[in-house]
């Protein structure tokens, strides 16, 4: 099937939904500038610069015992103040809007759908706009984090800020996995872009949406490379997610 063929199999794929849901990963953001840190330039550089894995330097462990080293990283590595939505995050704001989107769920921690304007957004892994004080439970911002001198400390009780972000040693957090699994069932129809589908949940969610019920789903896979999961999924198209779902924008 020709790249126009597919393109043209999406479309009335999304226009005969009425239960969508999207889940994307790290290739999301890429296009607007977040590289992936798992990548291999960002593994290279996590070990020549900082002489960890980006693992261990974004890990429970590194927070707990190299706490000034894992901000370092964080600040210098996660966070990118003047990341803005590409296509991609603001077509599926677009389909929201239009009542086709139910749902977006998503392993990125960058806050993009929310400033595209959806607004049912699942984050697995939390986000770097909410943090807290870890004595008392006050709420901070980004910019608090970025601004702190050295270790971002509360204004009350003098405790240490934590980014509301699942480092790794963590567990996901228990709700917002409990709500992409309903999104993920209850959809018709299911999206996923800017993932090699090769972690879990990512992976299991593609596993749950297939064993639901249903004989009119359907499964899209959007990413640049093959995955595991593309024998699964009804239509795969291997090109830019922004190219792909900017389309939907005129």
């Amino acid at each position: 099937m020709s790249l126009r063929d597919k393109l043209s199999e999406l479309d009335k794929i999304i226009q005969d939904t009425d239960s969508l849901v999207f889940f994307g990963g790290a290739g999301v953001s890429t296009e607007s500038g977040i590289p992936d840190f798992r990548g291999e330039a960002g593994q290279y550089k996590a070990q020549s610069v900082y002489g960890h894995s980006p693992e261990y330097l974004i890990s429970h462990t590194a927070f707990v015992r190299d706490t000034k080293l894992f901000y370092r990283y964080y600040r210098e590595n996660l966070v990118y103040c003047d990341a803005k939505p590409n296509k991609a995050h603001l077509a599926l704001a677009k389909l929201e809007r239009k009542g086709r989107l139910q749902a977006i769920i998503t392993q990125n921690i960058d806050g993009l759908h929310q400033q595209a304007g959806s607004k049912n957004v699942i984050e697995l892994h939390g986000s770097i706009h909410r943090n807290h004080c870890l004595d008392c439970g006050k709420s901070f911002s980004l910019e608090h984090i970025m601004l702190a001198d050295d270790l971002p400390r509360c204004d009350v009780c003098g405790g240490i800020v934590k980014p509301d972000v699942v480092l790794y040693e963590e567990p996901l957090d228990k709700m917002a996995l409990d709500a992409a699994t309903k999104a993920v069932m209850q959809a018709n129809t299911m999206i996923v872009g800017g993932t090699s589908l090769v972690v879990y949940p990512a992976a299991g969610y593609v596993d749950a949406f297939r064993m639901s019920s249903g004989t009119q789903k359907k499964l899209v896979i959007i990413n640049k490379d093959e995955t595991d999961k593309d024998l699964l999924a009804d239509l795969v198209i291997h090109d830019s997610i922004g190219k792909v779902l900017g389309r939907y924008l005129g």
